[in-house]
């Protein structure tokens, strides 16, 4: 890669590269490219490593309630600011009367 290719990739991420910085990233980047494309030719060649996929399922849970009902309810309400009977409180947020 160019210098000028670096410094705009550095742009675009937002780093900051001194001129030092660029010409020790363009003889590295050099290298990580030429090393990426030895592994990539490797492993394209290699049939027998490609990934076999076999028969796929979901695996499906009985739905069933698994607590006592209201066995939360006053330790939950006892955490909340206001409440209203077996309800929490909360500021009206939506205003539906305009539109």
């Amino acid at each position: 890669m160019k210098q000028e290719e670096i410094a705009h990739l550095a742009n675009l991420a937002r780093i900051r590269l001194s001129d030092e910085e660029l010409e020790n990233l363009e003889e590295k980047l050099s290298l990580i490219v030429e090393y990426v494309s030895v592994v990539s030719d490797i492993a394209a060649g290699d049939d027998d490593a490609a990934p076999q996929v076999g028969a796929r399922h979901n695996v499906f849970r009985k739905d069933e309630v698994t607590n006592e009902p209201d066995q939360y309810t006053k330790d939950i309400l006892a955490e909340m600011p206001a409440t209203e009977g077996r309800f929490m409180a909360v500021k009206k947020i939506l205003d539906t009367d305009s539109e």
